[in-house]
């Protein structure tokens, strides 16, 4: 492995970086103080122009080369953290109750700064870089909001490229998927508005509970007998709420959960079927049910050809045999997709130490890896920006 030598140079800064922003996580569209410390070390590294504001507390960074040119690429990490109670029992865990940096944004940002340091002083790359700081990856629509409030009038790119640690893969790995990466994601409030009674007279109720229990086992149908079998969707119910006594059916049950899928037409199948089914099940009830479907996320597709630059670019970092493409596709999601869906571009996962997943409240992100995406990010700059003169 070869991390840039600059880069390395200040990998200790970078740890000590990602510890801070790692003990005091901040929640989507709530990121002041994370935004704020990156304003502050884009100023402090001499970056062009330094933008804060957008899409609430998104901040865009501006590094013009040495050789001029007109070609613009983009580089975007997330900075949000998730309303999990941190169980990992860091000496740096998180300071704030109920929130933690449980899925690295922590070290994406990190991770996108000592690029935009490295890349302030050497600048040996034609045309500009546009570093991207988005807030509010998950769930909450922050690459929505910062594309629908201009990002790309006022900072146009011509590619762009972001990536995401991954403790499930092999230390020190880069990977790539060509075309469809990562799943589409729509996310579903489903109320079942029956009748309450006393417990011990149900025959004077509509039962929610009876009724809303029997719905999700039918939501299953849709996986197991209307999708085609070479076109994946995953539906899972995650939330179940209704009651609030021993002794009363009550009035009300509600059911949540998200679709996953890698085709948009059967996403449309999946939304049209979970309607007909609240439909027929209410109908058959006597009860009305109401459904709120919506889409979060996108497929993320990434670029064929600037998939193949990417892991060249990885490779010069990695190595060869560490940086590769491959044909995994996750049914995890990720709103980058909608930054691909207006810019061309690729997202790679970076393998590092840890045998705790994504989301867990023992998650712990290697910090080794810092500098190994700092320096693929500069990689990729230097390459797709490589001076022609």
């Amino acid at each position: 492995m070869t991390v840039l030598p600059k880069i390395q140079d200040f990998a200790a800064e970078l740890t000590a970086l990602f510890q801070d922003f790692h003990t005091h996580p901040e929640l989507g569209f709530e990121e002041t103080r994370t935004a704020g410390i990156v304003a502050d070390k884009l100023r402090s590294f001499g970056v062009d122009e330094v933008h804060e504001g957008l899409g609430g507390t998104g901040v865009v960074g501006l590094i013009k080369g040495k050789g001029g040119g007109n070609r613009r690429v983009g580089l975007r990490a997330d900075m949000d953290a998730l309303p999990i109670a941190e169980a990992s029992g860091l000496p740096y865990a998180s300071k704030s109750p109920g929130r933690m940096h449980a899925c690295g944004h922590d070290g994406h940002t990190t991770m996108l700064l000592g690029a935009a340091r490295y890349l302030a002083e050497t600048r040996d790359f034609d045309g500009t870089v546009v570093l991207i700081f988005q807030p509010a990856e998950e769930g909450l629509g922050g690459a929505r909001r910062m594309i629908a409030e201009g990002l790309f009038e006022r900072f146009p790119c011509d590619e762009i490229y972001g990536m995401h640690n991954d403790p499930n893969a092999e230390p020190g790995t880069v990977t790539v998927t060509p075309g469809p990466a990562m799943a589409g994601a729509s996310f579903f409030d489903i109320t079942v508005r029956g009748t309450g009674s006393h417990a011990a007279m149900p025959h004077q109720s509509k039962d929610p509970i009876v009724i809303g229990t029997a719905l999700v086992q039918q939501l299953q149908t849709v996986v197991s007998r209307n999708t085609p079998p070479t076109k994946p969707v995953v539906i899972s119910v995650t939330t179940f709420n209704a009651g609030s006594a021993y002794n009363v059916v009550p009035d009300t049950a509600v059911i949540t959960g998200t679709i996953r899928y890698f085709h948009d037409e059967v996403a449309e199948m999946a939304h049209e079927r979970i309607r007909a089914l609240c439909a027929g099940m209410g109908q058959a009830h006597g009860v009305e049910i109401e459904v709120d479907l919506r889409n979060v996320f996108d497929v993320l597709v990434n670029d064929p050809d600037l998939s193949d630059a990417y892991v060249a670019a990885a490779a010069d970092v990695v190595g060869a045999g560490m940086a590769t493409l491959t044909d995994d596709q996750m049914t995890g999601s990720e709103d980058f997709a909608d930054m691909l869906k207006v810019v061309p571009g690729a997202y790679c996962r970076v393998g590092h130490a840890g045998s705790v997943p994504l989301h867990n409240p023992a998650f712990v992100l290697d910090d080794a890896i810092l500098p190994v995406g700092a320096s693929v990010y500069a990689r990729i700059v230097e390459t797709r920006l490589a001076p022609t003169g």
